[in-house]
C-alpha cells in the first residue's frame, strides 16, 4: 500500500503553530524532536489515519515569503469533518477566521477558513 504520510507546512515558529493546530483545530501533537541543527521535527494530524502536516520553521528570505501563502492563495487544505456545525461552532469559539459563511453545495457542507499565517483551508463534510 502507498499513502502520502506527510505535507510540509512552512510556519513563523513552531510553538505558535503547535499552539494553533492542537488548540484552534484540535489537532494531536504526533512528534515534536529537536534536531542537532536547531531545528524541530514537528508533526501534527487531525486523526490517526490521514496525513499529518510537518510544520517546518522558515529558513531564510524566501521560505519566509511563502508562509502564509503556499498555494498562491488559493485553498490549498481540506479538513473533512463528520459534523460541520460542531466543528465549525468550536473553530468559531477558539478564534478560527472564516473567509464566507458555510455553504452546503451537492458534494456537501462547506466553509473556507485561514489558518494562523493566512493559508487557505476548507472545513468540508463531504454528502453521504
Amino acid at each position: 500500500m502507498r499513502r502520502i504520510a506527510l505535507v510540509t507546512l512552512v510556519v513563523d515558529d513552531y510553538d505558535e503553530a503547535i499552539r494553533f493546530y492542537t488548540e484552534a483545530l484540535g489537532f494531536r501533537l504526533v512528534e515534536d524532536t529537536p534536531r542537532p541543527d536547531g531545528s524541530r521535527w514537528v508533526v501534527v494530524a487531525a486523526d490517526d489515519q490521514g496525513t499529518a502536516l510537518l510544520l517546518a520553521r522558515a529558513k531564510g528570505d524566501e521560505q519566509r515569503a511563502r508562509v502564509g501563502d503556499q498555494t498562491g492563495g488559493r485553498v490549498g487544505f481540506f479538513l473533512h469533518t463528520d459534523d460541520f456545525a460542531r466543528d465549525h461552532a468550536r473553530m468559531l469559539a477558539a478564534g478560527v477566521t472564516f473567509l464566507e459563511e458555510p455553504r452546503h453545495e451537492p458534494y456537501g457542507s462547506v466553509a473556507v477558513f485561514q489558518d494562523l499565517y493566512g493559508n487557505r483551508w476548507d472545513l468540508l463534510q463531504p454528502a453521504d
